[in-house]
């Protein structure tokens, strides 16, 4: 773990990524599977939220009692994988406010194509937490991160289950001011740009497509 990266070696964490990777997992078990995840990584990615106190009434008696501070905070997903862990995060925190960033992968550059952008008001009053499954090349993340900037983003963090050296480099690179929280920091990517060992494709395992 550095400043930059959390990685999350919790054993459930671990546990549910290892069957996740297998290539006979169904598509049903790795879709559950996913949101239970993204449910634990929720938990250290909220992690230092700002804090007060709330007047409340318990059975016995009154109480300052701790809440969360500050504006709903907003969860933006990166299209399309990036729903998989939405949809367990809103489980957990399901006032946030969400939004959706729609890259993707030019196969032949490998860079990001942008084609949907729609997200919350006041991004600058607000935590956000971008979330994808893969930090591969860094490309398809940094371009979001770029837009989410540009709309006025100033807290944010990111979110994904599997990252390679090279897309951990590159957002460091891009924005240092944005931490990174992941299940796992594998070996390298292949000549396509796939994270090695990796999982395959997460959205089309996710959704079963090919």
């Amino acid at each position: 773990m550095t400043e930059h990266v959390t990685h999350v070696t919790h054993p459930l964490v671990q546990h549910k990524l290892t069957l996740m990777r297998q290539t006979d997992t169904s598509t049903a078990s790795f879709r559950q599977l996913l949101r239970e995840i993204s449910q634990l990584l929720a938990y250290e990615v909220t992690r230092g939220l700002p804090m007060t106190t709330r007047r409340i009434n318990t059975p016995l008696e009154p109480m300052d009692a701790p809440v969360i501070d500050g504006k709903k905070l907003a969860l933006v997903s990166i299209l399309r994988a990036g729903n998989g862990l939405l949809d367990g995060v809103l489980e957990l925190i399901p006032s946030a406010r969400v939004g959706f960033v729609g890259l993707y992968r030019d196969e032949e550059t490998l860079t990001p194509v942008q084609y949907y952008f729609k997200v919350p008001t006041e991004l600058e009053d607000r935590l956000v937490i971008a979330v994808d499954p893969m930090l591969a090349t860094g490309n398809s993340s940094v371009a979001a991160i770029d837009l989410l900037k540009k709309a006025g983003a100033k807290n944010i963090r990111f979110l994904c289950l599997l990252a390679a050296p090279e897309g951990i480099a590159r957002m460091k690179e891009a924005h240092p001011d944005v931490p990174i929280v992941t299940a796992a920091i594998d070996s390298h990517l292949n000549e396509n740009g796939y994270i090695v060992p990796g999982l395959g494709d997460a959205g089309d395992r996710m959704f079963g497509t090919k």
